[in-house]
């Protein structure tokens, strides 16, 4: 496999499994893409990894294949030949690795599906995922500020969480904390809001810009869910694409 046909295989992925990061990817310039592509590919695979199966050892195996992968690349050899391991080993450093690694533990407790025991849990899980992603993917593009990477990840994962409740509700999941369902999601979403403030108050290296147009429909998302819980998520690419275009010309 060739470096372009690696970051080809990676966008494919992301464009069937993850298309509002494939849109805010392809918005980013070539060289970022070339980044963004596998790190989110491997994103994509690891949380998969325990929803692709009902036996729990057979889900750790899987997580542990990715944390074995990690492995090889923070030690900078050889790494294993795959569509995304190879093409991620190019672009992602030591720093990098150990960081997902964490991601991957985090990821761990999908495989159990246990009720978050109150809204630290389910933010603190939500930063060690989605926050961790952004973070290195903003890193690796030369941002420096951790905590604007964090809060603009940790809102972007509550939006995708809140609207992943019905499917893990019809999987036999209780996503959210303990109270009245309703009356949860708002606060979740609220929480969501605030930490997309304090990311888009940060100063950003203009490098690291880019990446951060994957929040571009985030804040319309959680408002959504705050003003109506219940409300049927519908997709809205036309809308979309619109306040991706606007924030693109912004600088996010």
């Amino acid at each position: 496999m060739t470096p372009d046909e690696g970051i080809a295989a990676c966008a494919g992925l992301v464009q069937r499994g993850d298309p509002t990061r494939f849109r805010a990817v392809m918005a980013a310039p070539v060289p970022l893409r070339r980044m963004l592509f596998p790190l989110y590919a491997f994103n994509l695979e690891v949380a998969r990894a325990p929803l692709v199966t009902k036996e729990p050892m057979i889900a750790e195996m899987r997580l542990q294949w990715w944390r074995d992968a990690l492995s090889e690349i923070a030690a900078g050899g050889p790494v294993r030949h795959h569509e995304v391991v190879t093409p991620l080993a190019d672009v992602l450093d030591a720093q990098g690795a150990r960081d997902l690694d964490d991601l991957i533990e985090a990821r761990r407790s999908d495989i159990e599906g246990l009720r978050p025991a109150d809204a630290n849990e389910l933010t603190r899980y939500i930063d060690r995922t989605a926050g961790t992603l952004l973070w290195t993917a903003a890193r690796l593009a030369g941002a420096t500020d951790e905590n604007a990477a964090r809060q603009g990840g940790l809102a972007q994962g509550l939006a995708n969480w809140l609207h992943a409740v019905p499917d893990l509700v019809a999987r036999n999941r209780q996503p959210l904390p303990p109270g009245e369902p309703d009356m949860r999601m708002r606060e979740l979403a609220q929480t969501g809001l605030d930490a997309l403030a304090r990311a888009r108050s940060a100063r950003v290296a203009k490098s690291a810009r880019p990446v951060f147009l994957v929040l571009a429909d985030t804040g319309a998302r959680l408002r959504a869910i705050r003003r109506d819980p219940g409300a049927p998520v519908r997709e809205t690419p036309f809308r979309d694409r619109l306040r991706l275009g606007l924030r693109s010309l912004r600088g996010w």
